[in-house]
């Protein structure tokens, strides 16, 4: 149901923006942001405060997929993905599915976007299991050649996953 990357160039972003710059120009192009998620995507709430230990949290962004019957939590990130960031997303996951998953409803699911994934952590962390993604965004389209080392760098890094999988096996 996700990709990877989102394109959000439609969001004008000028270099040094803060993730309450990308939150407000998400919310500003919300139709759009809507259509690059993909179908089925409802929006809930911004800035989704939640009160845990007597300490206040606030998640980016919260919407409901239609389809997949769940909320979807996104944390919006202007750096490159953290270990820690799971956690933050593993925590709100939780709040959300104890306090605000209404009855017929699946456990709520995340996704991080991040301006640049780390492939490897990702896939030691599991992410998956934990029903949390992460995926990319970009404020601009790269151009063609840089597309290309990316997607060539992708294929070396996916058919060594690959080979290591079978060693272990």
């Amino acid at each position: 149901m996700f990709k990877d990357p989102y394109l959000l160039d439609f969001l004008e972003l000028k270099n040094g923006y803060l993730e309450n710059d990308l939150e407000s120009a998400i919310l500003k192009e919300l139709e759009l942001f809507i259509l690059e998620l993909g179908n089925g995507f409802t929006f809930v709430e911004r800035q989704k405060r939640m009160i845990i230990d007597g300490d206040d949290y606030n998640l980016d962004l919260l919407f409901y997929h239609r389809k997949l019957k769940r909320l979807v939590a996104i944390e919006l990130k202007i750096d490159k993905f953290k270990a820690k960031y799971k956690g933050q997303m593993e925590l709100y996951l939780k709040w959300l599915d104890r306090y605000e998953k209404q009855e017929g409803e699946k456990s709520p699911i995340g996704l991080i976007l991040c301006a640049e994934a780390s492939k490897e952590q990702i896939e030691l962390l599991e992410m998956h299991k934990d029903g949390i993604m992460v995926a990319e965004y970009w404020t601009d389209l790269l151009p063609k050649e840089i597309l290309e080392v990316k997607l060539h760098k992708a294929l070396i890094e996916a058919r060594e996953r690959l080979e290591r999988k079978k060693l272990r096996q």
